[in-house]
This record gives structure tokens, sequence and C-alpha cells, in this order.
């Protein structure tokens, strides 16, 4: 029986931290950007969040998370709809919280991860071709990153099983991020119209993002 409560009750409150970090993100960067694309950010944001739930419970988190298939991706047919995972009286394998809560709070940095690249495409790329390059990077990069790091499932990951320890998604989020928009960068070449040191559209704004984001953290880590 999964009868941690203080763990659980934590994981809760976590949980809801990082989620506020999606509409953080969102407020940051559109503060930054040109007034006329304030809009199109937060739609790209709100969106992908959208997409990369949807994403996550229908096969994301048995691609991380289920028994390890050579070490590169998790069985498929494990997990799939967060199906055997939703006893709450049960706990998920190698944890003290129920495998739903525990499948929920790891869909948050699921969610955020491909959203944190939007920094480097922003005001140049349209809603249609921002899903498509989202959805790719979801399924092609950060389940199979995520379940070598992080997959304990079976024989586990082929980097967990090395002891690679990533406690706060160092390589699993932001160096996976940070590479990604590296290369979009690069791919895009600079926005046009944009003058060396342009002031942000509204410093208000980011400032309320930035605040999200730094509350976030505090569930981000300590999750």
């Amino acid at each position: 029986i999964c009868n941690d409560t203080g763990s659980t009750a934590w994981m809760m409150v976590a949980t809801v931290l990082v989620l506020g970090m999606i509409p953080g993100l969102g407020f940051f960067e559109s503060g930054l950007l040109r007034f006329r694309n304030t809009v199109s950010l937060l739609t790209q944001i709100f969106a992908g969040f959208a997409v990369n739930a949807v994403l996550w419970f229908v096969i994301g988190f048995t691609l991380v998370y289920g028994d390890s298939v050579g070490g590169i991706i998790g069985k498929p047919s494990d997990y799939p709809f967060f199906l055997r995972i939703a006893d709450p009286t049960t706990c998920f394998p190698g944890q003290s919280i129920n495998g739903l809560l525990f499948a929920t709070f790891e869909m948050m940095f699921a969610v955020i991860t491909p959203l944190l690249i939007t920094g480097a495409y922003a005001e140049r790329l349209r809603l249609r071709e921002f899903l498509i390059i989202n959805t790719l990077w979801e399924i092609l990069i950060y389940y199979p990153v995520a379940h070598w790091v992080w997959g304990f499932g079976g024989s586990g990951g082929w980097l967990f099983r090395r002891g690679v320890l990533d406690f706060a998604g160092g390589i699993v989020i932001h160096l996976t991020a940070g590479i990604s928009a590296i290369v979009f960068a690069i791919l895009l070449g600079p926005r046009k119209g944009v003058k060396h040191g342009q002031p942000p559209s509204s410093v208000p704004l980011m400032a309320v993002g930035g605040a999200l984001l730094w509350m976030g953290w505090f569930g981000f880590n300590a999750g």
C-alpha cells in the first residue's frame, strides 16, 4: 500500500509549481519580444503545452518509464494511456508515491522541455510549423534521452545502467533543449528588423513571467 502522505503531499505541490512555469515561460519570453508578436508566442506556448500533455498521456510515459528495450527506449505496451498506474493505493515501482502522481509530475518536464526552445525561433515560425517541430522533437529527442538517463524499468536506460545521475534535468532537459536551440538559431538566422540593444516590449510582463519561473524552480528541483 502506498501511504507515504508526506511525499505525496509535497509532490502534488511540486507538480503545481512546475505547471506554473509554463505560463511563466510564455510571459517572460513575450515580454522580451516585439509587441506585435506577443500573442503569437503565447499561442505557441499554450498550444505546445496541450499537444505535449496528450502525447505524454498516450505514449510518452511508457516510452520513458516502460521496461527498457535495449537500453534505448521503453516498451510501448507497458503504460500507454497511463494503464496499470491509476490505482492510488499502489506505489509506482521504485517510488514512494503512486503511479498517477509520478506520471503527472514527470509530464510537467516532458511538456515544458520543448517549449524552452521557443526563444531560439521566436518571431520566425508560424503555429503549424511550430507544432510539427515541437511534436517531432518531443518524440525523437526527449523521450529517448529521458529513457537513457531516467528509465529504470527492466534493465534500465543505457546511461542509467552506467550510473549517470540527473536529479533536476541538467542532461535530459537543459542540455537537449540548449543544444537544439543553438541548432535552430543557426539554421534560421537572426530576426529581421531587430536593432541591437532593442528594449523589451513589456518589462512588467517579463517580470511576472520571471517570478513564476523562479517560484516553479522550487518544485522543479526539489521535486
